[in-house]
């Protein structure tokens, strides 16, 4: 990795290539992405390897190297998080970093836009990619805001999911935790009124809902395993 600050006196001449991003099986979302992808996969909770501290992730596949969605051609699912959309940018203080080494970049020639304009100011390419960070750094906060209150909640339980697939594969899905209804049901009337009010319980139920995804997910890798899809 080849970090540097963005600027248009050092940068004037890169470009942005067109990019078809990369899905690992489990990526980390935030909770404005929720309803997006609840819509085609599960949501689980899991924990940093490094920290311990939890995030939420959406499940593309049940192993790495899997993804269940996706176009012809290798073209990206119908939801694509908003961490791999950033792919080669990166946020350093108040301040867009970029990975030169990323393939995403072009350092000379006409291929890809550019990031700035003649007058150094940025590109309409630009200007998406530093909303779409914005809204990644905002929704990073909010989304461990919302899972600190889980935690205080107690609302965060682990899930054990096997499943078995018509090749005879057996798998066992570790580290991934989900929320629990029940003892929201038994939270004060207080507690759940200042849930709807901030937003987190229709998180909470997209959360919760999503579940249903994983049979769905199930059924689509059988069927890729048959050659169906």
């Amino acid at each position: 990795m080849n970090l540097v600050p963005l600027n248009f006196h050092e940068h004037a001449s890169v470009r942005l290539r067109p990019h078809v991003p990369e899905i690992p099986h489990f990526v980390e979302i935030t909770g404005g992405e929720f309803p997006a992808a609840a819509a085609i996969c599960p949501i689980f909770f899991a924990k940093n390897p490094e920290t311990g501290a939890f995030y939420a992730g959406a499940l593309f596949g049940f192993k790495p190297g899997e993804v269940l969605f996706g176009g012809p051609e290798g073209a990206p699912p119908p939801y694509v998080p908003l961490d791999r959309q950033r792919t080669g940018f990166y946020v350093a203080g108040d301040e867009i970093a970029i990975d030169l080494d990323n393939s995403r970049f072009a350092r000379s020639g006409s291929e890809g836009e550019e990031l700035f304009d003649e007058d150094g100011e940025p590109s309409p390419a630009l200007r998406q990619i530093q909303r779409m960070l914005g809204q990644l750094v905002r929704g990073k906060q909010e989304t461990d805001a919302f899972i600190a209150r889980l935690l205080e909640l107690r609302l965060i339980e682990p899930v054990d999911i096997s499943l078995r697939f018509d090749d005879g594969e057996n798998l066992v899905l570790d580290g991934l935790y989900t929320i629990s209804l029940d003892a929201l049901r038994e939270l004060d009337d207080d507690e759940v009124l200042k849930l709807f009010r901030s937003g987190h319980l229709q998180w909470i139920y997209l959360v919760a809902g999503s579940l249903t995804q994983v049979g769905r997910l199930a059924e689509r890798r059988n069927r890729m395993l048959a050659g169906a899809l």
